[in-house]
């Protein structure tokens, strides 16, 4: 047959998803439509319902390799293909062959059935991909030691992903589908991990959504689509080596994070002679930045940039561009025309465009001054008008001038009047009704081309050009002072719901009001000082420059810094210093729940330890009392005076441990605990604590895994032992034993201590840690029920963790976590 055969992997997160068992499957499914499907090679792992899908499918027999006294078996490379079926399934793709095989790896060996012209179906985990093993590695503690290089699977004809959801993977595990039953609790606690899995699941998911990526992008440009296509958000975040990219960069990443597999991408664009650019220094800070957010960063040239901007957005198919507001003054829009962001938002088309304000542009709450009502832009712009309209206008009357035509000339000029009114105010207007006059009376009035007043009425009109220039202007002026303090009154309202919202929400209030204050008020700097010491700060203070102090409550003072504010702004100051001082009795009030906290815990175990005192100690110390007052009191046989003795002696004992334990309890909670920390192998432990309670095979299996040393106090962890077995034990159902195990992780060992009793609810286990606790135990013969208080007091005192899992099956699982001894350390 000629030609190169297909490839199709199936790709898991993890073992036990049902790649194999998916690649018999469909197998079995070509077989019942006519293909020739043979099995080159499955590894069943022991799993009866993968065994029993190989059933009625050609398998070709393994080769057997001998090697060091060991035989191995391995796929027949040679014999599939003298076999030449059209399809092979070949389980497993990141194998290493055993030593002496004709290629290093099965991916080798897949790659010579695909040259013979032999379709494979082949698995992989996402752990086996060579550019993804260290990331794998840092989520599970594990490495991998067996890859796939990328460029084999991105050469696939087909890569689908087989996916189970972790909660299930774990259900599988737990009921023996994937692992033999002495493996199982150690996988659940290490590998298996729910956070792990949901990790690797992304993973998977995500390289495979990188793949279908590339592959879209290669089909638009083979096929010349440069429309935008929303498969998935792409963000473009514009920077220009200013002061705003941080705040840019982190909108885009909160925009890109809205949705599944949201990308993030940065832009920076220089020009063709390389003058234009920002501060190299803070263009690094924001690079890394961007890959520290997931991002990427890119660089484009072009002298153009709104263009570069739009075309690199559309090169890589951007759903948003984000930008920043521009940090030109007004003045400098006015005369420079549209900016980049307004040249961008005209040529972006379909691509959103988001204008994001930052504090180089300004304070966000910045109060709009009430000095003049028309700014000085106004004003320029009304006596423009009067000069370039008042000669415009006289050429075009001067033109169509006639006898009958002086009344509408007059009406003319006194329109334009009224125009530069409204546009420049008072001032403009009075020039332009000044120059309209004198304009008047040379050009139309006879004599022309004089300026001579015959008529009084001509001093008349001019005196009503002057009076409606000034009735117009005071008009316009009142306007303009009434849209400015409207404008200041919402911003003045947006404020103090800032300034509210800030107190009520209690954390960082007196921060966020201290910000808030200085852009309001356009000031250098705001510091909140009590004494020597500076509560708040924001801005930065001028050093011998002007400043204002106002107290706050008494405790703080309120510096301003900068100019002095006016009356207006001082009453809206007065409500934020109230907030300032609500806020500062919120965190004095704060502070001191906190400190009554420690108080009412203590209470609260003082409170249960007279209560278990009234209860636990009286038995013991009862009959020991009673036992002592009947040897004293009578005479009895030797019999009744060894029970009475062996009475005395057990209470006694029992009051003993009970005092020790209220001793290590107290050195706990003062902190004073005394830990001397070895290398200690666990079964140096475990042993002897089964000895101390008689527990012997038939009540406790073992498994412990061989050179798991680790850091710990070997009297301590024994301690722990024997509380966390006598509980295990006491719950354990008749019949079941209780599981001891040991697994290392990672930097850390866990000692397992498995049972399948009643288990513990997850909403009390916190509860069980607590001292004096015994969940729903009203037997006052087991103590003080300070034992997992104790243990986990001392697993925390040698550095480690005492958890409570589920037992697959039911029951509880106490997991002990230590650090693992160093190398050196070992004996």
């Amino acid at each position: 047959m000629g030609g190169r055969g297909r490839l199709r992997v199936l790709l898991g997160a993890a073992p036990g998803v049902g790649k194999t068992y998916a690649m018999l499957e469909e197998g079995r499914r070509l077989t019942s439509e006519g293909a020739d499907v043979v099995i080159a090679v499955v590894e069943t792992h022991g799993r009866a319902a993968t065994q029993r899908m190989t059933e009625g499918l050609e398998q070709v027999p393994r080769r057997e390799i001998t090697h060091r006294g060991v035989t191995l078996t391995e796929m027949d490379l040679d014999a599939v293909i003298a076999r030449h079926p059209g399809v092979a399934l070949v389980d497993e793709l990141a194998h290493t062959n055993a030593p002496g095989s004709e290629n290093d790896k099965r991916w080798q060996d897949v790659q010579q059935l695909l040259d013979a012209g032999i379709s494979v179906i082949s698995t992989v985990n996402i752990q086996h991909i060579e550019s993804l093993n260290d990331v794998v590695e840092q989520i599970t503690g594990a490495p991998q030691r067996e890859t796939v290089p990328d460029q084999v699977l991105r050469a696939a004809d087909q890569v689908e992903v087989i996916d189970l959801a972790p909660q299930a993977l774990r259900d599988r595990l737990a009921g023996g589908l994937v692992y033999p039953a002495e493996r199982v609790d150690a996988a659940l606690s290490n590998y298996f991990r729910l956070g792990n899995l949901t990790a690797l699941r992304e993973l998977a998911l995500l390289w495979l959504a990188d793949e279908v990526d590339q592959a879209l992008t290669s089909y638009r440009a083979e096929h010349g689509i440069d429309s935008r296509w929303e498969a998935r958000e792409r963000v473009v975040v514009t920077l220009t080596g200013g002061p705003e990219g941080e705040t840019l960069l982190r909108r885009g990443a909160r925009i890109a994070a809205r949705s599944a597999g949201g990308q993030l991408l940065a832009v920076h664009v220089t020009s063709n002679d390389g003058l234009r650019g920002g501060d190299p220094g803070a263009l690094a800070e924001q690079r890394a930045l961007v890959e520290k957010l997931g991002g990427t960063f890119h660089q484009v040239v072009g002298d153009d940039v709104p263009t570069a901007l739009v075309e690199f957005a559309r090169s890589v198919n951007a759903t948003q561009l984000v930008l920043g507001v521009s940090r030109r003054s007004r003045l400098a829009a006015v005369f420079s025309g549209p900016g980049i962001g307004a040249t961008v938002i005209r040529e972006s088309g379909d691509i959103d465009v988001h204008i994001v304000t930052h504090s180089a542009a300004g304070g966000r709450f910045a109060l709009p001054r009430l000095g003049g009502a028309l700014s000085m832009k106004r004003r320029l712009a009304g006596f423009a008008v009067a000069f370039l309209g008042g000669p415009l206008l006289t050429w075009l009357l001067f033109l169509t001038r006639t006898d009958e035509s002086i009344t509408s000339d007059v009406l003319s000029y006194q329109l334009l009047v009224v125009v530069v009114a409204l546009v420049g105010g008072i001032w403009p207007a009075l020039w332009a009704a000044l120059l309209s006059g004198v304009t008047l009376d040379f050009f139309f009035v006879e004599p022309l081309f004089t300026v001579h007043v015959h008529e009084p009425q001509h001093l008349l009109a001019l005196a009503l050009y002057v009076v409606i220039a000034i009735l117009v202007s005071v008009v316009v002026d009142r306007a303009a002072r009434q849209t400015r303090a409207a404008r200041r009154a919402a911003a003045e309202s947006e404020l103090l719901q800032t300034v509210v919202g800030s107190v009520l929400r209690g954390t960082g209030a007196v921060e966020a009001l201290v910000e808030r204050t200085r852009e309001a008020f356009r000031l250098a700097g705001v510091r909140l000082v009590s004494g020597d010491t500076t509560l708040a700060a924001s801005g930065e203070p001028l050093r011998g420059g002007r400043h204002t102090a106002l107290p706050v409550g008494d405790r703080a003072v309120l510096e301003l810094h900068g100019h002095d504010l006016r009356a207006s702004e001082r009453r809206l100051l007065a409500a934020i210093v109230a907030q300032m001082d609500a806020a500062l009795q919120r965190e004095d009030l704060a502070e001191v729940a906190s400190g009554l906290a420690p108080l009412e815990a203590s209470d609260r175990v003082r409170s249960a330890l007279l209560s278990a005192l009234s209860h636990d100690l009286r038995r013991p110390l009862a009959a020991a009392t009673a036992a002592v007052g009947g040897l004293r009191s009578g005479t009895y046989s030797d019999q009744d005076r060894d029970e009475l003795l062996q009475t005395a002696d057990e209470s006694l004992g029992m009051l003993a441990s009970l005092v020790t334990d209220l001793l290590d309890v107290s050195r706990l909670q003062a902190g004073a605990l005394a830990v001397s920390l070895l290398t200690t192998d666990p079964a140096d432990v475990i042993l002897p604590a089964l000895e101390e309670l008689g527990a012997g095979p038939a009540s406790v299996d073992i498994h412990l895994e061989p050179d798991a040393a680790v850091r710990a106090d070997p009297v301590l962890l024994q301690r722990v032992v024997v509380n966390l077995l006598a509980n295990a034990l006491r719950h354990s159902p008749e019949g079941r034993k209780v599981r001891v195990a040991t697994s290392s992780f990672g930097s850390a060992v866990e000692i397992r201590i498995i049972d399948h009793g009643p288990g513990i609810p997850a909403e009390r286990r916190d509860d069980v840690f607590v001292p004096f606790q015994r969940l729903g135990d009203t037997d006052n013969s087991t103590g003080l029920g300070l034992g997992l208080a104790l243990s986990k007091g001392f697993v925390e005192g040698m550095g480690g963790t005492l958890t409570p899992e589920d037992t697959p099956g039911g029951g509880l699982t106490m997991v002990v976590s230590l650090p693992v001894a160093d190398e050196e350390e070992r004996p």
